[in-house]
């Protein structure tokens, strides 16, 4: 379980994030839900112990991100914002490479190898550079390297970017095993027809602040509105903010 409490995180005079909380649970799938600039991935990256927030408390499985960074990353399997593939390994060396950071080696590492390798279809692109690879290629090292731990909780920041119908649907499949298995899942998204499918509970977030929370239906319901996008649009405010820059 990942809890947030009351993060705030400023870069300048520019306050991305101002006083965040909410939970995301075992066995779910939860979003952060939000338009570009919002802080959901400043929001992630306290999470994963990338930065130190100004204020508050992130804990994963009840270890205190800040205070104790490595044994809270431990329990992580993080999907960054950008790939961050070195380009001249292949394949193989990724997931190599990261499970020996996280621990593994020998007989357990090549059990990894291959397990991950088969579950993800990576067989043909397992002794490739990763110059080169196509976004969805891309997208499966980067999973790979997430998840090879087998960590409790996958933390993915927007991971359906620029994806095709086939990998996103692959990505879907994997996401809900791996919440069928008993892991948290977190992720990012802006895409409403991906978070109305994926999502047990969703936290929509504007200007660095949660407006409100609950799953699709939930949040659908509270707003009287027909689906999840009208939802967002009048439970974040985003309808004043654009007639406010239009006049």
């Amino acid at each position: 379980m990942i809890s947030v409490e009351n993060i705030s995180k400023s870069y300048g005079d520019v306050q991305a994030v101002k006083g965040m909380t909410f939970q995301a649970q075992d066995a779910q799938i939860t979003t952060l839900l939000g338009a570009n600039g919002s802080g959901k991935t400043t929001t992630l990256r306290s999470i994963s112990g990338l930065l130190k927030q100004d204020g508050g408390a992130v804990k994963v499985d009840g270890i205190d991100v800040k205070q104790d960074t490595i044994a809270a990353q431990r329990r992580l399997g993080v999907f960054p914002d950008s790939f961050g593939l070195y380009t001249r390994l292949t394949t193989r060396e990724h997931m190599e490479y990261f499970a020996e950071l996280h621990g593994l080696h020998g007989s357990a590492l090549d059990a990894a190898v291959s397990e991950v390798s088969e579950r993800l279809n990576l067989e043909d692109i397992l002794d490739r550079r990763t110059e080169g690879f196509s976004q969805g290629q891309r997208m499966k090292v980067a999973l790979s390297r997430a998840i090879m731990h087998k960590p409790q909780n996958i933390v993915l920041d927007e991971p359906t970017r620029g994806l095709d119908v086939m990998n996103i649907r692959l990505l879907r499949h994997i996401l809900q095993e791996l919440k069928d298995a008993g892991h948290c899942v977190l992720l990012s998204s802006h895409v409403m027809a991906e978070v109305e499918i994926l999502s047990d509970h969703v936290v929509m977030m504007a200007d660095g602040v949660v407006c409100a929370e609950g799953s699709p239906l939930e949040l659908i319901s509270k707003s009287g509105q027909p689906n999840l996008e009208e939802a967002f649009v009048v439970l974040t405010g985003q309808k004043d903010h654009q007639e406010r820059n239009v006049a």
